[in-house]
């Protein structure tokens, strides 16, 4: 008799009956008298029981190894002393759907990048990573249901480009039927193509690759990019205010979803946050960190991460919130198609959003207007041949327009209080890392 397979969560609801789990296998005890499994599926962990009676039954056992993968027919049976939910299979059917070899490449002691070498195995070991996964799935499903309620169009953008885009460094090179390609280190252009389209709310979540040679535990080469580009807007305020709303929608929805489970693996507690979120400008931050005896070498216009930090938790006392915007950044420090302040243009209308001293998002109101925007691109001495497909698109009434781009990996880093961004992403790719 064939059983449907139930998974390990569900098994008390079988009490008494002979079902059919599939798993692998998590530990091994083969005593004198005894023979003990313990399974692992997706959903949890069981104790199969195994009394030795020199039958076929004991013999299969014997020969399993740890993370063989396994199918069990037996029965669900109350046992109070096991600290596994309280209940354990007597096995009438041992399967091995596929062994293990041993021994396993790595075990709870194996340090981080070696453990990246066998990721896989690495994942399915660890409840905390299986979680990881599903809390990224609830997070994108709440920003793309907020963006929907917007309504907000999503967008797939190309990510071979015939010109390197935004300022030229950075990007991979690749070829491209004799001649050269570039990886897309944003879907900047692209996005704002689609505003120039007619469309009025875009956005898009997808590879975004980066050729920085940044070896931190917040720099990827590849990671997934949240980016948003809103059409018709009365200036960056509407665009702090998307986001903001976007967050605390998926934050919410997070929190509702795997709070506890969180706490229980992670030991950190998912605070939804309220809005609007602080925001403080570049200049005043600079100010209230020098107070503080910030100094930082080389850095005059911008935050060193030091910066950062100190100025979430100059914010996290005075305010009590965990984000703060940081705007009008220097016209030195960021793109040529970023709009300038009328009232000071020697500021941008752009933003950064720091969540728990992490930078997550960059993002701006865009320069529109074709001449103003030839002016900055000269201005910073690049050339717009290369881009005249882009400026195309703002000589024939482009409206008014900005957006952002939030790194995903970073939001989950911040989230569940990881130390890198390398267990925030399933395969990490870096400067010294294209494999697995």
């Amino acid at each position: 008799m064939i059983h449907s397979r139930v998974h390990v969560s569900h098994l008390r609801e079988h009490l008494g009956r002979t079902v059919t789990i599939c798993g692998w296998v998590n530990t091994l005890r083969l005593q004198r008298k005894m023979q003990f499994a313990i399974v692992r599926d997706s959903t949890g962990m069981v104790q199969v029981t195994h009394k030795r009676d020199d039958g076929p039954l004991e013999a299969q056992l014997e020969t399993l190894t740890s993370e063989s993968a396994v199918r069990i027919t037996g029965r669900v049976v109350d046992a109070a002393q096991v600290k596994l939910g309280g209940l354990e299979i007597v096995p009438e059917a041992v399967e091995v759907l596929n062994p293990a070899a041993t021994p396993l490449p790595i075990d709870e002691h194996t340090g981080l990048e070696q453990r990246m070498d066998w990721r896989f195995l690495d994942a399915r070991r660890r409840p905390a990573t299986q979680l990881m996964f599903a809390v990224q799935t609830t997070l994108e499903q709440g920003m793309r249901e907020y963006a929907y309620a917007q309504g907000a169009t999503e967008m797939h953008t190309p990510k071979l480009m015939g010109t390197a885009s935004e300022s030229g460094a950075e990007v991979f090179k690749l070829g491209y039927f004799g001649r050269s390609a570039y990886l897309a280190q944003s879907p900047q252009f692209f996005k704002q193509m689609a505003i120039a389209a007619g469309v009025d709310k875009v956005f898009e979540i997808g590879p975004v690759f980066r050729a920085e040679p940044s070896f931190t535990s917040r720099h990827a080469t590849e990671f997934t990019g949240v980016d948003v580009e809103l059409a018709w807007i009365d200036g960056v305020e509407d665009v702090m205010t998307f986001e903001e709303q976007m967050l605390a929608h998926a934050i919410a929805k997070v929190a509702d979803a795997h709070g506890e489970a969180i706490a229980e693996h992670f030991g950190v507690e998912v605070t939804v946050p309220t809005t609007p979120f602080p925001r403080i400008t570049m200049a005043d931050a600079q100010e209230i960190l020098r107070k503080g005896g910030w100094d930082p070498a080389g850095v005059k216009e911008d935050l060193d991460p030091e910066g950062e930090r100190s100025i979430s938790a100059h914010i996290k006392e005075a305010t009590g919130h965990e984000f703060v915007f940081i705007t009008h950044y220097p016209v030195g420090i960021r793109p040529f198609y970023h709009m300038r302040s009328a009232d000071d243009p020697s500021v941008t209308l752009s933003f950064d959003l720091l969540w728990k001293g992490l930078e997550v998002t960059t993002g701006a109101q865009r320069e529109h207007r074709y001449d103003v925007l030839l002016k900055q691109a000269a201005e910073k001495g690049m050339s717009t041949e290369p881009m005249q497909d882009y400026l195309n698109a703002f000589r024939y009434g482009c409206p008014p327009h900005g957006g952002l781009g939030m790194g995903l990996g970073r939001v989950l880093m911040v989230m569940l209080g990881l130390d890198s961004i390398r267990e925030a992403t399933f395969l990490f790719r870096g400067p010294n890392r294209l494999t697995p």
